[in-house]
């Protein structure tokens, strides 16, 4: 009778692997190459080079640190907020109940009167980041690519006419909160609208189904 070969397992995929990273360091914290290695299973230079990746797509990073507050220092990996951004989160449900406390208890303006206090403070960073002599079309780029690290996905463009600018964004990260509550929607055209210093028209509204939230700029 023919022996029947043992069977091996297929190696886990690279995604896989890297998810299986992020999900360890998620439970046990900051942890070297050698931890991470050993309790995945995978060899150290592989280890390496799954955290190279994850490291280059802004979910990790590394310093170096003393076990326990004593010892010699070691190399430990951790998780980034983006990293953390990865896991199942509860942040819309719960800001939905707030808003929802807030209207019950204080009546219907004071929703529109929180955002529009966030929309000023949110403004006011902006603007101090931004040189006051920046050009508009800068000023607009600068400010597009600001929403974008905040999950919005904008990208900016001139517009028909000469000094008109457009600023769509492709993705709603309150999408939740929004449809619930459209004080959000108004209280950010006031955010472009004391950013860039000039007339803000908001053309379609991804919380109203339109696949986009695109305002027109100026001039």
């Amino acid at each position: 009778m023919t022996a029947l070969a043992p069977q091996t397992q297929p190696a886990p995929s690279p995604e896989r692997t890297k998810y299986r990273l992020l999900e360890r360091l998620k439970r046990a914290g900051p942890q070297t190459v050698q931890d991470l290695a050993a309790n995945l299973g995978v060899s150290v230079p592989g280890t390496r080079r799954h955290l190279q990746d994850l490291q280059e797509q802004g979910l990790i990073e590394a310093r170096t640190e003393r076990p326990g507050g004593r010892g010699r220092p070691q190399h430990v990996f951790l998780l980034t907020d983006r990293g953390e951004a990865t896991f199942p989160k509860t942040y819309s449900a719960l800001c939905v109940d707030v808003l929802r406390h807030l209207q019950t208890l204080y009546g219907e303006g004071a929703v529109m009167q929180v955002l529009e206090a966030r929309s000023t403070e949110l403004a006011a960073q902006v603007r101090a980041a931004l040189p006051s002599d920046l050009p508009p079309a800068e000023r607009v780029t600068r400010f597009a690519a600001w929403l974008s690290e905040r999950g919005f996905d904008a990208v900016a463009e001139p517009g028909e006419r000469a000094g008109e600018w457009r600023i769509t964004e492709r993705n709603c990260p309150n999408l939740t909160v929004a449809r619930q509550f459209p004080e959000l929607c108004r209280s950010e055209l006031k955010l472009f609208t004391d950013v860039l210093g000039v007339t803000v028209t908001r053309e379609t509204r991804i919380a109203c189904g339109q696949g986009q939230c695109r305002y027109r700029i100026g001039p």
